[in-house]
C-alpha cells in the first residue's frame, strides 16, 4: 500500500518503506501526537522518535525487537508522557537537545547538538537545533543515498507553517529564520516532513509560503 502518514489516534500504523529505513508511524494520546518508529532494513536496529503518550501502544509497535534508543524533539509534556515507561520496557538509551533536557523528567543519555549524528543500525540522522517553540528543540533529517531527504520535524514545522512561539515575535523569527536556513535553505522540494502532529507534508508544498508566513507573524 502507498503511505500516506494519514493516522488516528487507536488506529493502525502507517508504514513508509525506503530502501534501507522502514518508518512506522502511528498517532497516541489526546493531542494526536505522532510517534515515529525507525528500522534499519539492514541490521534490524529500531529507534523511537517521541515516546509521546500510550505506552502500550508504543511498545506494541516496537514489537520483541525492542529498540536501542528514544529521541525526544523537545521538552514539551505531550512529547514525552509515555517516555519512562518505555525506556523502563525496552532499556533505551535517551537523546534530547542540549538546551531540552532539563525540562524533560527522564534522564537523557545523550545531549545532542546542532549537526550531531544519531544512527540507528547502518542509517544515519542529523540533528538540526531550532530555537523559538522551544530553546532546544531538534529536528532529525536523513539524507537517503537512494532517493530525497526525510526530515522529522518535531513541533517547529507542520503543513502551512511553523510551531507556534505564542505571539512572541522574537521567537517566531528565530525559528522561522532557522526553519529557512536550516531545512529549506539545505534540502530539496522533495523532502518529505514528518511532523509532531497531523499529517505529513513536503518541503516543495510549503516553501511557496514562506512569506506569506514571516508576513502573518505565525
Amino acid at each position: 500500500m502507498t503511505y500516506s502518514g494519514a493516522v488516528k489516534v487507536g488506529g493502525p500504523a502507517d508504514v513508509h518503506e525506503l530502501p534501507a529505513l522502514m518508518i512506522s508511524k502511528v498517532a497516541v494520546g489526546a493531542m494526536n501526537n505522532n510517534a515515529y518508529l525507525l528500522r534499519c532494513r539492514a541490521t534490524g536496529e529500531q529507534l523511537l522518535i517521541d515516546a509521546a503518550a500510550e505506552p502500550a501502544t508504543l511498545l506494541s509497535l516496537i514489537g520483541d525487537d525492542g529498540i536501542a534508543s528514544v529521541v525526544t524533539t523537545h521538552q514539551h509534556g505531550d512529547h514525552w508522557q509515555a517516555l519512562a515507561e518505555t525506556v523502563a520496557a525496552t532499556g533505551a538509551r535517551t537523546y534530547a537537545g542540549r538546551y531540552d533536557a532539563e525540562g524533560i523528567p527522564v534522564a537523557t543519555d545523550v545531549l545532542v547538538e546542532d549537526g550531531d549524528t544519531i544512527r540507528v543500525g547502518e542509517v544515519e540522522l542529523t540533528a538540526v537545533h531550532l530555537v523559538g517553540h522551544t530553546p532546544g528543540s531538534i529536528a532529525l533529517v536523513y539524507n537517503d543515498p537512494h532517493g530525497h531527504a526525510h526530515v522529522f520535524t518535531g513541533d517547529c514545522l507542520f503543513p502551512g507553517g511553523v510551531g507556534n512561539t505564542h505571539q512572541d515575535p522574537v521567537a517566531f523569527a528565530s525559528l522561522l529564520d532557522g526553519v529557512e536556513t536550516k531545512l529549506f535553505g539545505r534540502l530539496s522540494d522533495e523532502t518529505w516532513v514528518y511532523p509532531g502532529h497531523g499529517s505529513d507534508t513536503t518541503l516543495g508544498d510549503e516553501r511557496p509560503h514562506l512569506s506569506e508566513w514571516r508576513e502573518r507573524g505565525w
